[in-house]
């Protein structure tokens, strides 16, 4: 992405989303019998990356396709270097993990090492209902999601193409697909589609993706309000998004809150406010990633290393202890998104350009 399509503050959102992942995964470990609402719906922050890749994809790529410019082949080699280099290097890790547990002679759940769901977690399928167990570094069926909307990606511009001169009607219509889906996903299969994993997680992105599509579109086609307005509305979107999440209003609520957050960050972008685009905060942003990737092989590395260690019953880390075991996860992306995510990226980049016959250069994602 180019500094003039970056948009700072969802950059910086990205961070609070996986970090509401975090939080959500690594209650359980607390030595505590109350899991506040807000965290039980934790698992909503992916709901969140959800709307944001449709909103930024349609920001960095709709005006190629609108202009006919657009090359499947090239995108999709730059979305699979944005997120396969990691997902690989984890499910190895775990692999390791796994294997080295196993020869010291602690019990691992036999899910990890499910080799029947290696290739589909190796081709980025298991989120499609191919893989039997959900293996591995289970996350990472978020990211065989993704795949599925970058596949897809052409019929989600030119829907939003479609409709670029009705945004509202585009954003309408997008809700209420969103709403309806999650309505009567949950009366067929006894469980609401936002808990979806491995069997029905291709299609949990679509609604969140298609509504971050006809956010961009809105956002791009009508004048917005100026800083001061912008900020009312990301102000009170959000303010509705921790409520209806405190108090387990419905998961449609809370989603549609957050994608009315979206839109208001970019809205103050737009406008030149300078709110959630300071650099450390950018910097999480950049390294969410990672941080959602590595959230779980470190939380089986700690938990089980200071339970080992110092005889704890349960699994269950005293608040100091789990504290450090929370804030560690940043230090430890941060070493990830170094040494691996994004040399990776930026090797594969370069290989393609290599390929087209083009001198080499750096470019932004």
């Amino acid at each position: 992405m180019t500094d003039a399509q970056h948009i700072r503050p969802l950059t910086a959102l990205r961070f609070f989303a996986a970090f509401w992942v975090v939080l959500f995964h690594y209650w359980p470990a607390l030595a505590t019998t109350a899991t506040p609402l807000f965290v039980a719906k934790g698992y909503l922050g992916v709901e969140l990356f959800f709307i944001l890749s449709g909103f930024i994809l349609c920001h960095v790529y709709r005006s190629e396709v609108e202009a006919g410019r657009f090359t499947y082949g090239s995108f999709l080699w730059a979305r699979l270097a944005r997120v396969y280099p990691l997902h690989l290097a984890t499910l190895i890790g775990m692999g390791v993990l796994a294997a080295g547990a196993t020869a010291a002679g602690f019990a691992v759940d036999p899910n990890i090492l499910s080799w029947e769901s290696l290739p589909a977690n190796l081709l980025l399928v298991q989120a499609w209902g191919l893989a039997p167990q959900a293996g591995w570094n289970h996350p990472s069926w978020s990211i065989s999601a993704e795949w599925f909307a970058y596949l897809t990606f052409p019929l989600f511009a030119w829907a939003a193409l479609a409709l670029k001169t009705r945004p509202r009607v585009a954003v309408a219509l997008a809700a209420l697909f969103m709403a309806v889906l999650y309505a009567g996903f949950e009366a067929w299969a006894g469980h609401p589609l936002t808990l979806a994993t491995i069997r029905w997680g291709a299609l949990r992105i679509v609604p969140c993706f298609a509504l971050g599509c006809a956010l961009h579109s809105l956002w791009r086609e009508r004048a917005g309000p100026g800083r001061k307005g912008a900020l009312a509305g990301a102000a009170i979107s959000g303010a509705v998004a921790l409520i209806a999440a405190a108090t387990a209003l419905s998961d449609t609520v809370i989603v549609l809150a957050t994608g009315g957050l979206i839109f208001y960050l970019a809205r103050m972008a737009q406008a030149g406010s300078a709110v959630l685009s300071a650099r450390p905060l950018i910097y999480l942003g950049e390294i969410s990633y990672s941080i959602y990737m590595v959230c779980v092989p470190w939380k089986i590395v700690f938990v089980n290393g200071a339970t080992s260690l110092l005889k704890l019953e349960g699994d269950q880390l005293p608040w100091p202890l789990w504290c450090v075991f929370l804030v560690g996860v940043v230090p430890l992306a941060a070493i990830s998104y170094h040494l691996i995510e994004k040399p990776a990226r930026t090797h594969m980049k370069l290989w393609a350009e290599v390929w087209k016959g083009r001198a080499p250069t750096v470019a932004g994602a």
